[in-house]
C-alpha cells in the first residue's frame, strides 16, 4: 500500500470574498483568483507590453547598442577635452548664439534638465548651439572664473563672437531654472518676419 503524500498547505492564506461566489467543486481559499476587473487589467497590460515590444524597430535597437558601447567611462581630461572641442566648434559655427551650460554630474537638478535641454536645442538648432561644461572639472576653471559661475546649473548666453550676454540666476527649483533659460532664449531669439 502506497501512501499518498499530503500536498503542502501554505503557511499563510487569505480567503477573498469573490472566491465564495465561484461554484468550484473543490474550493480552496488559498487559490487566488482575482475578480474579473483585475484579470481585465492584467490582460490589457500584457497586450500593451507585447505591442510595445513588437513595435521597437531594429534601428532603435542598434542605436541603443551603439550608445551602450559609447558609455565607456572617460577620464576627467578626456571629458573636458571633448566638452571644450564642442565649445570651440559651437563658437566657430557662425550661429547667432551659444548657450554654455555649467553642470555637475552629482547634481540631481542638472540631471533632471537633460531631456529638457536637448528638446530646447532641437527646437532652436537653426540659430543656437548648446554646450555642456562640467563645473567640477578643473579644465573649465578659467571659464568658471570668467563668467563668475558659483552654482549649478548655470546657463551663460554667448553671442556669435563669444561675448557673454547674460546668465541664469541661482537656481531655486527646476521651474525657476526653466524660466530663467526661457528668458535667456527670448533675449537672443531671432525675430520672425511676418511680411
Amino acid at each position: 500500500m502506497g501512501l499518498i503524500p499530503n500536498p503542502k498547505k501554505p503557511v499563510f492564506c487569505l480567503k477573498w470574498p469573490w472566491n465564495d461566489a465561484n461554484s468550484n467543486p473543490n474550493p480552496n481559499p488559498c487559490n487566488f483568483e482575482g475578480p474579473w476587473i483585475f484579470k481585465s487589467l492584467q490582460n490589457l497590460g500584457s497586450i500593451a507590453f507585447h505591442l510595445v515590444s513588437k513595435s521597437s524597430s531594429p534601428h532603435s535597437n542598434n542605436l541603443n547598442l551603439n550608445l551602450a558601447r559609447r558609455k565607456k567611462k572617460l577620464t576627467a581630461a578626456e571629458q573636458a577635452e571633448a566638452e571644450q572641442r564642442a565649445f570651440a566648434s559651437a563658437l566657430a559655427s557662425g550661429k547667432e548664439a551659444t548657450l554654455l551650460e555649467f553642470y555637475s554630474p552629482k547634481c540631481r537638478l542638472c540631471n533632471s534638465l537633460i531631456q529638457f535641454v536637448s528638446e530646447v536645442e532641437a527646437r532652436n538648432s537653426q540659430w543656437l548651439n548648446i554646450v555642456m561644461a562640467d563645473a567640477e572639472n578643473q579644465n573649465w576653471l578659467p571659464e568658471l572664473l570668467n563668467y563668475d559661475v558659483s552654482y549649478v546649473p548655470c546657463f551663460v548666453l554667448l553671442d556669435n563672437n563669444g561675448r557673454a550676454l547674460a546668465k541664469t540666476g541661482v537656481p531655486n527649483s527646476r521651474l525657476h531654472v526653466i524660466a530663467g533659460l526661457s528668458h535667456l532664449l527670448k533675449m537672443k531669439r531671432p525675430q520672425q518676419n511676418n511680411e
